[in-house]
């Protein structure tokens, strides 16, 4: 067996996407060779930038004939590939939805080559060499109700040009009568599993994401978060992502016993609990939050770096929620304020108002800038997509600062009425005489969405998104 020694650690990009080769440096002498097989710091570091794919399982194929075929089989699952001892020919079709279905990369491996194998990549060995030994890393156990999809060794849209004629070679029956290409089921992407599919913000995302086989929205009616079964409840391994859309929002009722159980059972065990799920699986974890989790007395916007300081149990409840989300290692919390959306909020009641010739008083000491769950929803699919760095980002409606006075005389300026008819008060008063509990609300609630639109997350302009609101409501 001829090996290539003295190789530097290196990776190369394959026509497959994700699929990537690697070089491995192998160290020998007259007693033998000994290489690192996989170390998670180098291969993931920027200079090979392997991703940090969290294997559980270890598996070593040996084949002691020349010839041996394994099927082309697609796991739903990642997978490295390295050679022990001998040498193997390698074939790898992508039978995953999308564009690049169907494209095939061969290559030889040996013990100073490696690949990785993302999830839906269908993969073959051929055995080049007598006594070959190859092992795999896997980042999830083999479950009978997982997904496989299989391709066909001899399919002639893939081509492959098997060094040893299939005719030759030991072949398993079952991996001789695989489909060809034409009748391949692809592997479908890793589900999404949003939360809170019926409040407002639920709503937009339906909008945005639609409906099909891999996103799955869900209500606490469909999915109980602070069950203690929810580890159990789903195969999570075959999600990539959670969007936390799911939220206690009622701010006052939460500073009453009841509400104050009900707002830390839905905004920080429930959190918990899908923190804990997206770390054991390698998830995704989008979580909503909100302005609530400062105190307003700051006389600039608040950055994504400024120390939480809620008032209220809402706000406490929230503010704890975004502390845990961010010990989940694929995280991405998206702060924002003054949401509207399909559902009972502030514009659509000044609206109301107005057309019934009601003149509101309405705070004018609390500022500012409305969000519309459709910006909230984008915002979502591009940190899902896109190459975003995880963290904290604040995801709030465009322009100019205002108080709720300002933005109910727009709702009744672009609705045709006189805005004169609102008058402002501060909220001090607007409450005075309240028999219910209150919640402290803060006086600036402006965000500052700098870092946001930094990494091409986009945000729409809250006047322009105010218009057409009304335009369609």
């Amino acid at each position: 067996m001829s090996i290539d020694f003295g190789k530097a650690l290196s990776a190369r990009e394959t026509n497959i996407p994700g699929l990537i080769l690697l070089d491995l440096p192998v160290h020998g002498d007259s007693r033998g060779w000994f290489k690192e097989n996989w170390q998670r710091e180098k291969m993931t570091a920027s200079a090979v930038d392997l991703p940090d794919f969290g294997p559980v399982q270890n598996n070593i194929s040996f084949n002691d004939a020349v010839g041996t075929t394994r099927g082309i089989h697609a796991e739903p699952w990642d997978k490295y590939v390295s050679v022990a001892t001998g040498r193997i020919f390698g074939a790898w079709v992508d039978l995953r939805e999308g564009d690049s279905f169907g494209a095939v990369f061969t290559a030889e491996l040996d013990p100073s080559t490696a690949i990785f194998v993302p999830r839906g990549v269908g993969n073959s060995y051929q055995t080049l060499e007598a006594d070959t030994a190859y092992t795999y890393l896997v980042n999830d156990h083999w479950s009978p109700d997982a997904t496989y999809t299989f391709l066909n060794l001899a399919d002639e849209t893939a081509a492959i040009e098997w060094p040893i004629p299939l005719a030759q070679v030991e072949i398993s029956a079952k991996d001789k009568d695989h489909p060809r290409l034409a009748d391949v089921v692809p592997m479908p992407p890793k589900k999404i599993l949003v939360t809170g599919a019926n409040g407002q913000l639920g709503r937009a995302l339906r909008e945005e994401f639609g409906e099909h086989p891999w996103i799955e929205y869900t209500t606490r009616s469909e999915l109980d978060l602070t069950s203690p079964d929810l580890d159990t409840a789903r195969r999570w391994r075959d999600y990539g992502a959670i969007v936390n859309a799911a939220a206690y929002t009622k701010v006052d009722a939460a500073e009453t016993p009841e509400g104050r159980t009900e707002a830390w059972a839905a905004n920080v065990t429930a959190v918990a609990a899908l923190a804990r799920i997206a770390t054991a699986n390698g998830l995704t974890l989008v979580h909503v939050s909100s302005d609530y989790v400062f105190d307003g007395t700051k006389s600039e916007a608040y950055g994504t770096d400024d120390a939480l300081s809620p008032l209220g149990v809402y706000g406490q409840t929230k503010a704890a929620g975004d502390a845990i989300v961010r010990t989940v290692p694929r995280h991405f919390v998206l702060r924002t304020s003054w949401v509207i959306g399909d559902g009972n909020n502030f514009v659509r009641t000044m609206a109301s108002l107005a057309g019934r010739g009601i003149d509101p008083r309405v705070v004018d000491d609390q500022v500012g800038r409305l969000t519309f769950t459709s910006d909230i929803a984008r915002a979502i699919r591009v940190v899902l997509d896109e190459d975003v760095p995880v963290g904290v980002y604040n995801v709030t409606g465009q322009g100019e600062p205002a108080s709720w006075f300002d933005i109910a005389r727009r709702v009744f300026e672009l609705s045709g009425h006189d805005p004169a008819r609102v008058t402002g008060v501060s909220t001090d008063e607007y409450f005075a005489g309240a028999t219910a509990p209150v919640a402290p609300r803060p006086r600036n609630s402006v965000l500052d969405p700098t870092g946001t639109i930094a990494v091409g997350i986009p945000l729409g302009d809250a006047d322009a998104r105010l218009r057409d609101y009304l335009d369609h409501a």
